[in-house]
C-alpha cells in the first residue's frame, strides 16, 4: 500500500458476507460486516489491500508495457509505417491526456490516464500516434483516429470523465480549438 494511504473501515449491519474495498483520494475504503471481530477484520483488510495493489498494478503497466502496447496499436490501425521511439507515462500533464513531439517521436502520456479502461489508454495512444502522420487536428487526423473502432466511445468517456470532474455537464458541441496549439508539440487536452 503506498505510504500516504489512509484506510477507513466502514461495519454495516446489513453486509452479512461480503467485504469489498475501493479508492476514494488518498483513502483506502473497505467495507466488512457489523458481525467481524477486530481480528476478522484486520485480516479482511489486509487481504483487501493486496487484492487492490494487485489490481491497480495489472492496470499501470510500466513504459515498457506501453510503448510495446503503442507498437502493436500503430501496425494494427495505422499501417506500421510511423512508429515512436519513445513512449511514456508521466505525472506533469494534469490538463492533457497525452502529448507528442513528431521532430523526435516521442509521446508521453499522462499517468491520470493508466487507471482507466484499456480502450480508453488505447484511444488516448492511437491519438498520439496519429500525430506522428498529421501534426494537427484536420480531416485527415481524425480520419486516421477513427480507424480505432472504439475511438468515438472513448473520446466520449473522456469528455465525460473531465466534465465530472470539473463538475460541470458535457457539450458536445463544442470544437476544439488548434489555433493555439504549436506543432512541434501536439498535446491531448481535456
Amino acid at each position: 500500500m503506498p505510504s500516504n494511504t489512509k484506510v477507513e473501515v466502514r461495519r454495516s449491519p446489513r453486509r452479512r458476507r461480503t467485504v469489498s474495498a475501493y479508492r476514494d483520494g488518498d483513502t483506502t475504503v473497505v467495507l466488512v460486516p457489523a458481525t467481524f471481530s477486530q481480528a476478522e477484520e484486520k485480516r479482511w483488510v489486509g487481504r483487501m489491500l493486496q487484492r487492490l495493489e494487485a489490481r491497480e498494478g495489472r492496470r499501470h503497466p510500466g513504459d515498457r508495457e506501453l510503448h510495446e502496447r503503442a507498437l502493436e496499436l500503430a501496425r494494427r490501425y495505422l499501417g506500421g509505417t510511423e512508429l515512436p521511439d519513445s513512449v511514456r507515462w508521466v505525472d506533469n500533464q494534469n490538463s492533457r491526456w497525452g502529448s507528442c513531439t513528431p521532430e523526435t517521436r516521442t509521446i508521453r502520456i499522462s499517468r491520470r490516464v493508466a487507471g482507466m479502461p484499456s480502450w480508453v489508454v488505447d484511444y488516448v495512444l492511437i491519438h498520439e500516434l496519429a500525430h506522428l502522420f498529421i501534426p494537427h487536428h484536420g480531416r485527415e487526423f481524425w480520419d486516421l483516429v477513427r480507424r480505432y473502432p472504439k475511438a468515438e466511445r472513448a473520446r466520449g468517456y473522456l469528455e465525460g470523465f473531465s466534465a465530472a470532474s470539473r463538475g460541470e455537464a458535457c457539450d458536445p458541441s463544442a470544437e476544439e480549438d488548434d489555433e493555439e496549439l504549436d506543432t512541434a508539440e501536439v498535446a491531448f487536452e481535456e
